[in-house]
């Protein structure tokens, strides 16, 4: 596959679809953010998908408009109380469960130029990743079958911004329907000092791990060495030390980005049964990310929820890894499977040097392949008279207080 993805594509304003991103946000986008909510006001139009079994809500319309120059400026004004609140009350019950995500398809902010659309992505914990395969592969497959990125058979590139950068996509199209998204992430990168990194974790001792970003900073740990199989009837077990390795590590060797403030590690992969087959490397992770807010002092909070997905970002920080250690080199295949059996399928297509006036890293550009599922449209609204208008916890599914 060629280096670079096609950039090419320009937002469609009047498509088929265009409904959901008309009239909402200029009838609200100068109210405060919850006024004129409920039934007869504002509705937040949505699109259910999974993508390898891991569920993404996308909303196209309905919020009003999100101040900010960037695409990081808006995440970041999203992560702020008032305009949180609609991340509380897509994902938390009753109206959503632990494992939803919320992707915010906005207008792009004009840094790119190529973009179709800007995303923010949201998920449990008031956690708002920079990036997320498997939520732009749900994204992409929204635009695409709703009309509002237009399609083209057999295949349609467009470009997407997001707080980590520019992504592009090529989709494999076929009888209106997206059967395959490739997704050209940002570069990716597995630094030498964050390499056999030892951290204490209570309760269970020294473990060793790499670190590495894809778009997330992920804490990377072979489950072998906990005595662990990534089976999906251990997955209480792999909750709860991923989540007590992962936040040791983020208390005991904190990184961030070189080009822009996020802080890390935010998310764990386990890996499992990792082998080369003829020009291709394959392998098995299961990854671990929060539902709430983890206290030494309260073991109840000593865990959190798998991903379904074999997850893109999580996938591209392995592949960053792997590269760093010599088992992957660029054009291999990297076939990873999920805690569910699904698979994407990863490639590193080009080194790159990410410079910075501290550092300069040596850095990968990955792709990740997979497909998404459209499960739903829906509106989703709040009564004025809903005592729950921004949702609740309970600690029988969730670990913490949110």
């Amino acid at each position: 596959m060629a280096a670079s993805i096609a950039r090419a594509s320009k937002r469609v304003p009047n498509s088929p679809c265009a409904w959901y991103l008309q009239g909402h946000a200029r009838r609200f986008s100068g109210q405060q953010v919850f006024e004129g909510w409920g039934a007869s006001g504002r509705r937040l139009q949505c699109v259910d998908c999974h993508a390898g079994g891991e569920p993404a809500r996308v909303i196209l319309g309905g919020l009003p408009a999100i101040p900010g120059r960037t695409m990081l400026d808006k995440r970041l004004r999203m992560m702020q109380p008032d305009f949180d609140a609609f991340r509380k009350l897509l994902l938390l019950e009753p109206r959503g469960y632990p494992c939803q995500n919320a992707n915010f398809v906005i207008p792009p902010t004009g840094c790119h130029p190529t973009a179709a659309y800007g995303v923010v992505i949201a998920e449990q914990g008031r956690v708002y990743p920079a990036m997320s395969g498997h939520n732009l592969m749900c994204v992409a497959t929204v635009l695409l079958e709703t009309g509002m990125v237009p399609m083209q058979e057999p295949g349609t590139d467009f470009d997407l911004e997001t707080p980590a950068g520019l992504v592009s996509v090529r989709a494999s199209c076929k009888h209106g329907k997206v059967v395959q998204v490739t997704l050209q992430n940002v570069a990716s990168f597995c630094r030498p000092e964050d390499m056999d990194v030892d951290v204490e974790v209570p309760d269970i001792g020294k473990v060793t791990l790499d670190v590495a970003y894809g778009g997330m900073f992920y804490a990377i740990v072979d489950a072998s060495k906990l005595g662990l199989e990534l089976k999906s009837k251990n997955g209480r077990e792999i909750c709860r030390l991923g989540e007590m390795i992962k936040t040791a590590c983020r208390e005991q060797h904190p990184v961030n980005h070189p080009q822009f403030d996020y802080p890390g590690c935010d998310i764990l992969v386990l890996t499992e049964n990792q082998r080369r087959e003829g020009n291709r490397v394959c392998g098995k992770n299961a990854v671990v990310m929060s539902n709430g807010k983890l206290d030494w002092d309260r073991p109840q909070t000593w865990t959190g929820m798998l991903d379904r997905s074999p997850c893109g970002t999580g996938t591209s920080a392995v592949m960053a890894q792997l590269h760093a250690r010599g088992i992957l080199g660029l054009e291999q295949d990297f076939v990873h499977e999920s805690i569910v059996g699904s698979h994407f399928t990863g490639r590193l297509v080009e080194e790159v040097l990410i410079t910075s006036e501290k550092e300069q890293i040596k850095a990968v550009v990955p792709t990740i392949s997979g497909r998404a599922w459209i499960t739903q449209y829906c509106e989703v609204v709040c009564d004025p008279s809903d005592p729950f208008p921004e949702g609740y916890v309970v600690g029988d599914i969730w670990s913490g207080d949110e």
